[in-house]
């Protein structure tokens, strides 16, 4: 039950970083969870207000109730997110001298880098271009 417990509260952590992560990633990762938890939700945390991990909370102070169909939601979730971090950060360390160069004045968020980096395509570097291939942001 220890162990249980233990990877909900996990997934829970790492679905409260969401708040940092792409809303386009963000919203599926959270989708998944609100259909997966939709009995729990209803059940003990309709009158949370959403917004600043508030609901993941509601849930976490539940952990011990979750259905197996919520625990998975919530553990896969993570999992995409645990992914979708790595994928990022390579991306950063793989690109980093491109964006200093080529995207230095652009302000983060929203794509703007990624449609910096597209817009310069003929500048960047093989190692950027094979990372973006890598993470599935270019074919």
């Amino acid at each position: 039950m220890k162990q249980r417990s233990l990877i909900v509260a996990i997934a829970l952590v790492c679905l409260l970083m969401l708040v940092s992560i792409p809303a386009q990633a963000g919203d599926g990762l959270l989708q998944k969870v609100a259909d997966g938890c939709k009995k729990e939700l209803d059940t003990y945390c309709k009158d949370i207000t959403p917004g600043e991990g508030r609901i993941l909370a509601c849930l976490y102070s539940r952990s011990d109730k979750l259905s197996a169909q919520c625990e998975y939601a919530l553990y896969d979730s993570a999992a995409r997110l645990e992914r979708a971090a790595a994928a990022l950060s390579y991306l950063v360390h793989e690109c980093r001298e491109d964006l200093e160069k080529l995207c230095g004045s652009v302000a983060a968020g929203e794509g703007r880098l990624a449609q910096c980096l597209e817009k310069n395509d003929a500048k960047v570097s093989a190692r950027c271009k094979q990372a973006q291939k890598d993470v599935e942001l270019k074919k």
